[in-house]
């Protein structure tokens, strides 16, 4: 039986990725190559935090690169285990990057929009056999951005890809201590990540809330034999 699946994405320095192991996180998320997003730490500071932290945690890369081999060298620099793809990456490029690299894990997103929600689903499916997990998240029109938003979607939507996917699904988007456990009972995924909702006002992770988010979501999702990437 393993450890809930607990991702906390972006970032900032060791230190603080430290901090998110001592409190119980199990996967650390690096944002790197972004469209829309400012990058919280270089490639090799990255690198750097994933060598001094080897085997006391996950570490994914969490990319917009739309072209295996590129996703494929990125994440063997910073020495990461697992990638998270938020671009819409064809079919092809899915199963050739499993191919080369079967030792890698692959997270895909699932961005809703509601009005395509079953759309989405289809799609998503489709992913499945070159694929280990779905992360759901939310997108955000103002800016264009799928994902890292800080804002929630209906999280109906992520419990119907939940009931009809053979690949375990992460829940992200708008997560905070608060509103964790709601998330899990209404969608009941394998795994949640946060980012902006353990942070304090100046940006960089807090403790309390980083522990009141690990506690929350533990006790509800409980320990899963779907959480290994």
């Amino acid at each position: 039986m393993s450890a809930a699946f607990i991702q906390v994405a972006g970032i900032s320095s060791l230190d603080e990725a430290t901090m998110l192991v001592e409190e119980g996180v199990t996967h650390l998320g690096y944002p790197l190559v972004l469209d829309h997003h400012q990058e919280d730490l270089s490639v090799e500071q990255a690198r750097r935090v994933v060598r001094h932290l080897d085997g006391q945690a996950t570490h994914v890369v969490i990319t917009y690169l739309t072209q295996w081999d590129e996703i494929l060298r990125l994440v063997r620099e910073v020495g990461a285990t697992v990638c998270q793809l938020h671009a819409p990456v064809t079919l092809e490029t899915l199963k050739q990057l499993a191919d080369a690299a079967p030792d890698l894990g692959i997270i895909k997103s699932v961005v809703f929009h509601r009005e395509e929600a079953e759309l989405t689903i289809a799609r998503a499916l489709e992913c499945s056999p070159w694929i280990d997990h779905f992360i759901t998240d939310t997108y955000d029109p103002s800016t264009g951005a799928s994902g890292a938003t800080g804002q929630t979607h209906d999280w109906d939507l992520s419990k119907a890809l939940v009931s009809r996917s053979p690949r375990p699904v992460v829940l992200a988007g708008g997560l905070t201590p608060v509103n964790v456990a709601e998330a899990i009972r209404a969608a009941a995924p394998a795994g949640v990540d946060v980012h902006t909702g353990v942070e304090n006002a100046d940006g960089f992770k807090d403790r309390g809330k980083v522990r009141a988010f690990v506690h929350a979501a533990r006790d509800a999702l409980g320990p899963s034999p779907r959480a290994d990437v």
